[in-house]
């Protein structure tokens, strides 16, 4: 019997399929509608329709919600454009944004927008995580920027004193020598020259700047303009028409200076007159506790999250009844991006569904990066398997190329990046002869022979290796059949072997690891994977794992688990959690070489 679902429609179910030169293109059956010229355009409506709706709102220190409507929030950006106009900022000098989400970043970003002055949400992490501020100085002598904002002196100072910008205005919440408050830069009224900057804005207009998480190289700025943001928005309309039928709510806490948060997120609430809860929690064991308190108190229309964010929030609702009545109330949607959705945390999430409203609810995903603005595919009905991608969306057109065993997508559309800022080079890598841009992802059809369920991921191209004896190794699929064997102790696992006999695998592990452990919870990590229960879990693991591996290319020989957490220094790790498995193969060469040599510690082998 199939699965009852609640109420959801899926806006693209058919696609168009034709072949050119050896390649194959595919469009949904779909055209894109229009859409405004600029997403201020939409933020004026709802300031003038609803003035009095919440646009943003975020825990203050008493814990009770500071809230910012949308009238309020239109006439404060205004008179901060106001500033930005008279500190003469522009492309050349954009605005630079350091801090974590909030009602001030907010305000300053639709400023920027509204006067035509790019801007860029910077990753905390670079002045908060990193040792050695390597990328933040990237960042900022990449833009230039004439403005620098972070919200605190004391937690920020340190990456700026270090990088130390030259000739721009420093602004933090609070005054101190050398910068100004946040609050001054509304402190002029607008004049007509705020009106006539907007004006003077058009869909080519660049709207921000998003840097590119960084593998082994340094971070990219991704051109966002207008265009892209609004085409973008609308492509997301039509493929999900739900966001349409009401105005959205959303508690959020994907960082604005990644494009799952600071465009889809984002701005599908100021597209739709929505209205976005700021999530200070964040999906790690120290901080989820905050992500529960709000959920309980604040029911989305849908829910964005990461798959560990989901697998936290699956754990909580199998005990939790304040959650689960709460967030299922009237959530349409839950998506996710960034890595696979084990199925244990799959099949948790459906049954609380189930047992709370009685039916489950739609579980999204697709596909998309910082240069397509992000939205790009999505799946077309509720039956959704890991790895599904699903049509594109309408007005994106994927080109399909064959790469050996693999096939590449790529994308032409609106809402496809132009280049990235201050580097030619890099811009005339990406894009082919056809003007595609070229993902480096791969994908095969869902079903063959029938292209209406349209696509799954299979990995990317370039991480795919052969073995000494030519055999490849497709890590994608290999890299999900580990999680889920190891499941749910593990974040991510890299994949290893390449120009040797067999695959190897280092695995990263999560929180949850300590919970096998009966050692105290600051325990050294070293500590952990030397007790029997904890080791004997993952051996467990590596012989299931052969026993379902159908030759050497699907046979994990070898795993060990790091002590040591990846680096966001050396690009290991983005700022929302994901694992770069280039950069930790290059970065830990030595210890990869040591697993296939026999020589390293606590090696596990197939027994």
């Amino acid at each position: 019997m199939a699965a009852r679902y609640r109420d959801f429609s899926f806006g693209v179910t058919r696609g168009i399929h034709s072949q050119r030169a050896g390649h194959g293109y595919l469009v949904a059956e779909q055209s894109l509608a229009a859409f405004p010229e600029r997403i201020t355009d939409q933020f004026a409506h709802w300031a003038a329709a609803v003035p009095e709706r919440t646009w943003i709102a975020r825990r203050g220190k008493d814990g009770e919600w500071v809230k910012l409507s949308y009238g309020d929030a239109w006439a404060q950006a205004r008179r901060i454009g106001q500033t930005l106009l008279d500190l003469g900022l522009s492309a050349e000098r954009p605005v630079a944004i350091l801090s974590e989400n909030g009602i001030e970043h907010g305000l300053l970003a639709l400023a920027s927008l509204i006067v035509g002055v790019p801007h860029c949400a910077v990753s905390p992490a670079y002045s908060l995580m990193s040792q050695d501020f390597g990328k933040l100085r990237h960042v900022l002598d990449t833009l230039t920027p004439g403005l620098v904002y972070a919200s605190d002196a004391a937690k920020y100072g340190k990456g700026l004193r270090a990088v130390q910008p030259s000739n721009c205005a420093l602004v933090f919440n609070e005054a101190q020598e050398g910068a100004r408050s946040f609050a001054s830069l509304s402190a002029t009224e607008a004049t007509p020259a705020v009106d006539a900057a907007m004006a003077a804005t058009s869909g080519d207009t660049i709207a921000k700047f998003l840097f590119t998480s960084g593998s082994t190289k340094l971070p990219k700025a991704v051109v966002n303009t207008q265009r892209m943001w609004c085409s973008n928005q609308q492509q997301i309309a039509q493929s999900i028409p739900a966001i349409s039928e009401q105005p959205p709510v959303l508690v959020d806490w994907l960082p604005w200076n990644h494009t799952f948060g600071g465009n889809h997120n984002f701005g599908l609430v100021m597209y739709h007159g929505g209205t976005l809860y700021i999530n200070d929690g964040k999906p790690v064991a120290a901080l989820v506790a905050e992500t529960i308190k709000n959920l309980r108190e604040i029911a989305p229309t849908m829910y964005f999250d990461v798959p560990v964010g989901f697998e936290l929030i699956a754990n909580a609702m199998q005990t939790d009844a304040a959650l689960r009545k709460n967030l299922l109330s009237r959530c349409r949607m839950f998506f996710y991006a960034g890595a696979a959705l084990s199925q244990p945390v799959w099949d948790s999430l459906f049954a609380s569904e189930e047992a709370e409203i009685g039916e489950r609810i739609v579980m999204g995903t697709g596909l998309g990066m910082t240069e397509s603005s992000p939205f790009g595919l999505f799946v077309t009905n509720p039956n959704v398997k890991a790895g599904d991608l699903g049509l594109p969306t309408p007005g994106l057109e994927l080109k399909l190329v064959a790469h050996g065993d693999k096939t590449e997508v790529r994308y032409r559309g609106p809402n496809i990046t132009l280049g990235y800022w201050r580097n030619p080079e890099a811009t005339a890598e990406t894009f082919d002869e056809e003007g595609f841009f070229c993902t480096g992802d791969a994908v095969k059809w869902i079903a063959d022979g029938d292209i209406h369920q349209g696509l799954k991921f299979d990995g990317r191209v370039a991480e795919d290796f052969k073995l000494s004896t030519g055999t490849f190794v497709s890590v994608g699929p290999l890299r999900a059949k580990i999680i889920a064997a190891c499941a749910p102790v593990i974040q991510d696992a890299v994949i290893t072997g390449i120009n040797r006999s067999e695959v190897g695998a280092l695995l990263i592990p999560n929180p949850k690891l300590r919970s096998m452990s009966k050692l105290a919870a600051d325990a050294p990590m070293e500590a952990v994977l030397a007790e029997a229960q904890v080791m004997a879990h993952f051996q467990a693991a590596i012989n299931a794992l052969a026993a379902s591996a159908t030759g050497s290319a699907s046979r994990v020989a070898r795993m060990h688990v790091l002590a040591d957490p990846p680096s966001i220094d050396k690009g290991e790790v983005t700022d929302k959690g994901s694992i770069n498995q280039r950069a930790v193969l290059q970065h830990r060469a030595d210890l990869v070489e040591a697993l296939h040599d026999g020589q390293l510690a606590r090696t596990l082998l197939i027994q």
